[in-house]
């Protein structure tokens, strides 16, 4: 069935002939009539085959009748990564070039000013990735409550990126009476269980077996050592003759240290991964696809929705831990009916991934020989390790390099080697003159729990002040209220007597002697109300002379 038969108008149809596409895919084929007719759409389609197609041609004639209204998106699409949403904006460009529709691109990495001058005149479809579409809802730039086409694409990577509480909150801001489409590779449980929620009675569109693979692929597996993969990859680039190629690494600084190692034995490579600069991502992705860069190493960030044209070769340097990734990873060759190649270096331990791997496809990755390269058999009693961020294991309870065995995460982890044993209570007996002694009461020394002492925490010293004997109070006859005798100490300047009839000496300044402190005090009372003012305390007056401040 042509496109002219699925009632596209004759400017999407024009934009569409201009691009080179003559028949639409499966997917395009059962989707573009039910959108157009107002369904909601639960899509799921091998990689590679136009989903984007599938929603963003009846999107165009959808919203060709109508106008905006500031901050106010009349559609909107839901991309996870910057790159997908990117691609989706392209397209929009490409098949939308002969109508008037407006769009904007909010994405992370860019600034907020140049986005909100484009949200503020309006658009018609609005692409983001939830995080900063919330940011711009929070900081009260943006409304969702004139939306009224919601598209989910990749619903299974947004669920894998932690990104559905995200969404759910996304299609809590926009209407009730809308039309919402989601699309993913594959139709896991969740994803059947959040269409429930976000969908109102939807068409669901399976052209092809859940997780399946694309035919014109050609996979093969190799299995070697972890400190021979950098090794077998290079014989591998040699003997293939492959010139151009996408390379997946599991961790961000695996990405960075391959390119590195590639680019020293003469490899003209590149990285990219998420935490890379914004610009540079756009920038590396140009330039590999205008054939700058032969191999571009990337993280799972590059697998979901990029369409790079005539990808010949995709190499997973490290099994993916997640066998939906393998799909992703291989649908970014052998797009649009063309053939591709794709290849796995695998180690004894990854048998799990692998198996998991052969599960969800239906099929063993075959071997593959190498020149040069003995390869090694899986172990089929390896479990899965539990990768982080950092390649490490979980710790286990056995000794470390630092100890003993630590005792089993869980509540109450610790208390017996930290808290001591209850001591019996002792008191103590003061001495005049002498610090306080306690009872002669055998002393318990606390202990762990493994048998070792526990060292108590040693009480900070300060240097104990002298302590001169206090002078003997003179008797003095008793004086009358109101008397100069009775007044304050501080009236009549004499020194403050404590409750012993002892005079109090007066505090020292830090860093000042005894006799600067005494000059001080008598410099003071030199400027009572019967000795001259210093002449830095006066003024001048009106005839010229000075007078007292």
């Amino acid at each position: 069935m042509p496109f002219r038969q699925l009632g596209l108008s004759p400017e999407v149809l024009r934009a569409i002939a201009e691009t080179g596409y003559e028949m639409p895919t499966p997917i395009q084929e059962r989707s573009i009539p039910s959108i157009l007719s107002g369904r909601d759409i639960l899509g799921s389609a091998q990689t590679g085959t136009g989903k984007t197609a599938s929603f963003t041609l009846p999107m165009i004639d959808i919203l060709s009748a109508g106008r905006v209204r500031a901050r106010m998106p009349r559609s909107l699409i839901l991309e996870p990564t910057r790159e997908l949403a990117a691609q989706v904006a392209e397209n929009f460009d490409a098949y939308g070039k002969y109508s008037k529709l407006t769009k904007a691109l909010l994405v992370g990495g860019v600034s907020f000013s140049d986005q909100d001058q484009k949200v503020d005149r309006g658009v018609d479809v609005l692409i983001a990735t939830p995080g900063r579409l919330l940011d711009h809802v929070e900081r009260g730039k943006l409304m969702l409550s004139g939306v009224s086409m919601l598209v989910i694409d990749e619903a299974d990577r947004m669920l894998d990126m932690g990104f559905i509480p995200d969404v759910e909150r996304i299609v809590g801001l926009t209407p009730r009476m809308r039309q919402t489409l989601m699309f993913s590779a594959t139709l896991l449980p969740e994803i059947r269980r959040f269409a429930a929620i976000f969908l109102n009675n939807p068409k669901e569109i399976s052209v092809d077996p859940p997780a399946s693979t694309v035919d014109r692929v050609t996979q093969g597996l190799a299995v070697t050592h972890p400190d021979d993969k950098i090794e077998v990859l290079r014989q591998l680039l040699s003997q293939r003759e492959i010139v151009s190629a996408l390379i997946f690494c599991n961790r961000k600084r695996d990405v960075d240290m391959l390119a590195t190692s590639l680019r020293r034995n003469g490899v003209e490579a590149s990285g990219l991964h998420g935490d890379m600069n914004q610009a540079i991502r756009t920038q590396t992705l140009s330039r590999f696809r205008a054939g700058e860069i032969s191999i571009l190493v990337a993280s799972d960030v590059a697998a979901r929705g990029l369409d790079i044209e005539a990808l010949p070769n995709v190499v997973n340097f490290d099994v993916p831990i997640h066998a939906e990734d393998y799909i992703h990873r291989i649908g970014r060759t052998a797009r649009a009916g063309m053939e591709g190649a794709a290849y796995t270096l695998a180690t004894p331990e990854d048998a799990p991934y692998l198996e998991a791997i052969a599960t969800l496809t239906g099929s063993q990755i075959p071997r593959i020989e190498i020149d040069g390269v003995t390869q090694v058999e899986l172990d089929a009693d390896a479990r899965p390790a539990r990768r982080g961020r950092g390649g490490r294991r979980s710790a286990g309870n056995g000794p470390t390099k630092r100890g003993p065995a630590r005792p089993a995460r869980g509540r109450g982890r610790g208390r017996a080697a930290a808290t001591p044993e209850p001591q019996p209570e002792h008191r103590a007996e003061t001495v005049a003159g002498e610090t306080p002694k306690t009872a002669d009461t055998p002393q318990v020394e606390p202990t762990a729990a493994d048998g070792g002492s526990v060292t108590a925490p040693r009480p900070r010293r300060c240097p104990a002040a002298k302590a001169k004997p206090a002078p003997t109070a003179q008797p003095s006859a008793p004086t009358e209220l109101g008397s100069e005798a009775a007044r304050p100490a501080s009236d009549h300047g004499t020194e403050p007597l404590d409750t012993n009839g002892g005079s109090i000496a007066p505090a020292q300044p830090r860093g000042r002697s005894a006799t600067a402190t005494k000059r001080s005090r008598q410099s003071t009372s030199a400027w009572g109300a019967n000795s001259p003012v210093p002449a830095f305390l006066l003024k001048p007056t009106a005839t010229g002379g000075r007078s007292k401040s």
